[in-house]
């Protein structure tokens, strides 16, 4: 199959563009914003519209500059030592989830202790809205024919642009899938009974981290890293990790009293 060659640019007005991929984002913290003022009203949150717009604001900063960090220094440390200038050229692509997710934490925390909400509640309310966000990202991805898959035989192989002549995964669309409404609902399958605060966002972690895995078996490395461990890339080394911490702490959390 070939690639659909669809125009990254959605619209454009003179030298502006709207790319597909900055109106996902734009479209994800959007369902945030309605996904976490339904969750802290079922939680018993007494959140006021312009808090759950505070809270989105600063998640929404957190994702942006800890991506940012977390690309520049897990994926390509020594390019961006070499070019310093190009630190801020975000329009280039370069975001890491791993990066963005930590970014996030601490836009949390700081956010939780300003409006004085238990962290573990608000990453429960907020752990929601991520797999939303991950997948239309993911759908950017595709659209820009970037971060595709290895080389492949299966029926359902895609040439993109740059990846050569030989049919390859269609990796952005297997993280769309499991990332996106697969990890939601497993999500929404949780937090559907009472439980401990803290259970639905280490629920999170664990499975983000065991589908980003999994995923990567079939996503080609990137170039200017390779496999780093054997038959390992770094999202593999940074994602195994996740599913190991989240599984261990979604059980000792699911142990304690139902509260905050």
């Amino acid at each position: 199959m070939q690639f659909p060659h669809i125009d990254p640019v959605f619209f454009r007005l003179g030298r502006l563009e709207f790319r597909w991929y900055g109106l996902m984002y734009i479209l994800g913290f959007i369902a945030a914003y309605f996904i976490v003022r339904r969750a802290a009203g079922r939680r018993g949150l007494a959140l006021t519209q312009d808090d759950v717009a505070d809270v989105i604001f600063s998640l929404a900063i957190g994702v942006i500059l800890g991506g940012r960090l977390g690309y520049i220094l897990f994926y390509n440390l020594s390019y961006y030592l070499s070019h310093p200038l190009k630190l801020f050229a975000v329009w280039e692509g370069g975001m890491s989830f791993h990066g963005g997710l930590l970014g996030v934490i601490l836009a949390g925390a700081y956010v939780a202790r300003q409006k004085k909400i238990g962290f573990p509640l608000l990453a429960d309310i907020c752990a929601p809205a991520a797999p939303v966000g991950l997948g239309l990202g993911r759908l950017g991805n595709f659209i820009n024919g970037e971060l595709y898959g290895r080389v492949t035989d299966v029926p359902w192989g895609i040439i993109f642009p740059g990846g050569g002549g030989a049919p390859r995964h269609p990796s952005q669309l297997y993280e769309a899938v499991l990332e996106g409404p697969v990890l939601f609902l497993i999500l929404m399958a949780v937090g559907r009974r009472e439980r401990p605060a803290g259970v639905v966002f280490w629920t999170f972690i664990s499975f983000y981290g065991l589908f980003r895995f999994l995923v990567e078996f079939f996503r080609e490395p990137d170039a200017q890293l390779g496999l780093l461990a054997g038959p390992f890339s770094m999202g593999q080394l940074l994602s195994f990790p996740m599913f190991l911490l989240g599984l261990v702490m979604a059980v000792l959390v699911s142990r304690r009293r139902v509260g905050p």
